[in-house]
């Protein structure tokens, strides 16, 4: 378990976030996703995410997050992130998974779009 690899994960995610670089955020994720909120639960393929994602990322994106990783065991971690996106206060929560050595985005939690 690295603490310091999920970290720098994190780092990347970030920067791609916001440059707006949602092809690339679809590289680091393992399809489909489960997103979560409250009451429902889907998943997405790439091209849903691509859509999603790149709908809600690009132009003048300014993050600041604290994040508070839990391992699970050494392939699975949930990463519970507090923070703010363009001034506006954000809780939620990612798991990661390891595939071949590599971390990989698989399900993201958070209240208040159901």
């Amino acid at each position: 378990m690295s603490y310091d690899e999920v970290m720098q994960w994190f780092t990347r995610w970030d920067e791609l976030a916001t440059s707006g670089d949602v092809e690339k955020m679809a590289d680091m994720a393992l399809f489909p996703i489960n997103t979560v909120t409250d009451g429902s639960a889907t998943s997405w393929d790439r091209e849903r995410f691509l859509t999603e994602m790149g709908a809600q990322l690009g132009g003048d994106v300014k993050m600041e997050s604290t994040r508070t990783p839990h391992f699970i065991n050494d392939n699975l971690v949930f990463v519970i992130t507090d923070g703010t996106i363009n001034g506006m206060t954000v809780r939620y929560g990612d798991l990661l998974t390891k595939v071949n050595g590599e971390w990989k985005f698989q399900t993201m939690v958070q209240g208040g779009w159901g």
